[in-house]
């Protein structure tokens, strides 16, 4: 029985990496595993990710999605790897720890463009102020086919067995949000990067293209921004908690700010400015319900005795969610170290 497998990747651009696929046809007598999947290798020098004297990289499947666009197919998510079975260096899946009690939830916000503008745009100047777009009902404010694309990408996604929590039209004329939530930092990261891949396939078909930049209309004009809110718990966070875990999280994420800030996107500074419900950049700041912190604390949380999930609102629309979950498992792993540091030295 043929099988269709499109390999899907992360190329080697900078500063931020392409998804990348071709189709592979490979007979299995039954519906395959990834494990089954066998090794393909691809032309590293025409995706950034080698030189063409030696340009051989190849694909390691790690994750399996059925394609409802297709008979008999099957999304498949690599890592690249170099020829002598290493991870390739742009390879992010590949450098960061994973946990699978971690729980992330992405908010993934993105510009439908059309002929260079956001859809909906008229072809001249801005259409009326940001008020009504968001959750918007009617032409007006949401066009005639972004609806209809955003109800297809949830059906893709829902086949393909992603877990997309919900979608909603957003502040910004032309702009969108989906949810994906997973468990386990890599296989979050996997799910929110097929769900990227299908929305962009599915747009091909309506001569859309998707715009992901942080800040795509400048930022001198009063037009929100893309975020890419990263929603995150350990079974820590979930079971025990307590207010004095949480100031030592806190002071952890406000401790290793810089480095949370290089993992978030490029062009983050256009974006975290202070308004248009962001934090600044060079700041680290959190508050219960506070949409202008870096950190919004749900009141559930504090109702539950500090226990639940965190929302980080500085990661943007661009960003790599491999290096998001990577960083914030860094982080919150130190605060673990180092309190096992203080009770071994309390004994």
């Amino acid at each position: 029985m043929k099988f269709k497998l499109e390999y899907i990747w992360l190329d080697g651009y900078e500063p931020v990496a392409n998804l990348r696929s071709k189709t592979k046809i490979v007979d299995f007598e039954s519906e395959p595993t990834v494990e089954q999947l066998p090794l393909w290798n691809f032309d590293g020098s025409s995706t950034r990710q080698a030189d063409g004297s030696s340009s051989d990289c190849f694909l390691q499947p790690v994750a399996l999605f059925p394609d409802a666009t297709r008979n008999q197919a099957y999304l498949v998510m690599c890592e690249v790897l170099l020829p002598d079975g290493t991870p390739h260096p742009s390879n992010s899946r590949a450098a960061i720890s994973d946990d699978p009690d971690a729980w992330f939830g992405f908010e993934q916000e993105y510009f439908l463009y059309q002929d260079g503008s956001p859809l909906g745009f008229p072809k001249e100047g801005f259409p009326a102020p940001q008020g009504e777009y968001y959750t918007g009902v009617g032409f007006k404010n949401v066009g005639d086919i972004a609806r209809q694309i955003v109800d297809e990408h949830i059906d893709l996604c829902i086949e393909a067995g992603i877990g997309i929590e919900g979608v909603n039209a957003e502040v910004a004329k032309g702009q969108w949000e989906f949810q994906i939530f997973g468990k386990g930092a890599k296989r979050a990261a996997d799910e929110l990067w097929i769900a990227r891949y299908l929305m962009l396939r599915l747009c091909e078909h309506y001569g859309v293209d998707l715009n992901f930049h942080p800040k795509p209309l400048g930022a001198d004009v009063d037009w929100n921004g893309s975020g890419l809110h990263t929603n995150f718990s350990t079974r820590q966070m979930r079971e025990a908690g307590g207010e004095e875990y949480f100031t030592a999280l806190m002071n952890a994420f406000s401790e290793a700010r810089e480095e949370h800030i290089a993992c978030y996107g490029p062009e983050n500074d256009l974006r975290l400015t202070g308004l248009h419900e962001t934090a600044a950049i060079d700041e680290f700041t959190y508050g219960v319900a506070d949409r202008g912190a870096s950190v919004r604390i749900p009141h559930s949380f504090v109702n539950s005795g500090h226990r639940g999930y965190l929302e980080d609102r500085r990661p943007n629309s661009l960003a790599d969610p491999y290096r998001i979950t990577g960083r914030i498992l860094q982080t919150i792993e130190s605060v673990t170290a180092q309190a096992l540091i203080e009770d071994a030295f309390a004994a």
